[in-house]
């Protein structure tokens, strides 16, 4: 196999794509950082704020692949015998032999360490609470074993991206990039359980826990349509608090916009536009709410 199908396959086992979804987020917490600290008030004077923004950038942004890296590495070996079962995960990398059990775990560990090393290199604070990071996101690999609130963990783990960044360029916490965390889990934990529809029957026969298993498809998604409520309450709190301009509104209208768009093509007895939703409506929400959230702080 040539160097290249290798890392088509292992950009594959972790669906880098799917980055998509929390980047955007951190990215929104690392300018916000920025503003604090004071960047877009010298932003065009000669006061020299930070030689070392760029590296610090790079850094949070090898911290998000890193972590999301691992995550989906150890979650593809740890279910690598439900994938195999399931006719819709059986021609995922380990299951179909395009990657080993051994290789997907050593490569889980590889980048828990980068990640560590890249938050060493960041500050204090992100290097000491990096295992708490690592546990979180490791961690929800093993709930869909035990409890149906494994959207909630997965949704909680892709939050840490605006809340991290922020910590990068601040080093404290602040109530602002808190409230996209709570916006990025509500949102994450909603789409996840529209995605676990599709794999329902297949959880409940094999004793895996989810919402749809829980409580039915159709109460599972009015679970889903409730979190992406309050989700959006979160990104409009953010805006009345972050005392934002009119650009950041209109950012705030294309996520609810995709938010009820999802929902409006997902239905209990017909998933069959559930990758749709998943994959388009909330790339598009992420990356468009970010252009005009950052955009609005460099304008207002």
């Amino acid at each position: 196999m040539s160097a290249m199908n290798k890392i088509k396959n292992y950009l594959s086992l972790i669906k880098f794509s799917h980055t998509i979804f929390a980047m955007p987020f951190a990215i929104i917490g690392f300018f916000i950082g920025l503003r604090e600290v004071g960047f877009f008030k010298f932003l065009f004077s000669d006061f020299d704020l930070d030689k070392n923004l760029l590296l610090k950038f790079i850094l949070v942004m090898l911290c998000m692949i890193f972590a999301r890296s691992a995550a989906m590495a150890f979650n593809r070996y740890l279910d690598r015998h439900f994938d195999a079962k399931n006719p819709r995960t059986a021609i995922r990398e380990i299951p179909s032999g395009m990657i080993t059990a051994k290789n997907a775990l050593a490569f889980t560990i590889l980048s828990s360490l980068l990640f560590i090393v890249s938050c060493f290199f960041i500050n204090r604070i992100c290097f000491y609470l990096s295992p708490l990071a690592l546990l979180i996101v490791l961690g929800y690999s093993y709930t869909k074993r035990f409890t149906a609130l494994c959207h909630l963990v997965l949704g909680l783990g892709l939050s840490l991206a605006p809340i991290g960044a922020f910590l990068a360029v601040t080093g404290f916490f602040d109530l602002l990039p808190i409230l996209f965390s709570i916006a990025v889990i509500c949102w994450v934990s909603g789409f996840d359980i529209i995605y676990a529809l599709q794999d329902e029957e297949f959880d409940r026969a094999n004793d895996l826990y989810s919402m749809p298993v829980f409580l039915g498809k159709a109460k599972a998604l009015r679970l889903s349509e409730f979190l992406h409520l309050l989700s959006t309450v979160s990104v409009i709190y953010a805006g009345y608090i972050g005392n934002f301009g009119v650009l950041y509104w209109i950012g705030v209208a294309v996520f609810i916009g995709m938010l009820i768009y999802q929902h409006s093509i997902v239905k209990p007895n017909d998933l069959r536009r559930v990758n749709i939703a998943f994959m388009t409506a909330n790339g598009i929400a992420s990356v468009v709410f970010a252009i005009f959230v950052i955009t609005d702080l460099f304008v207002h």
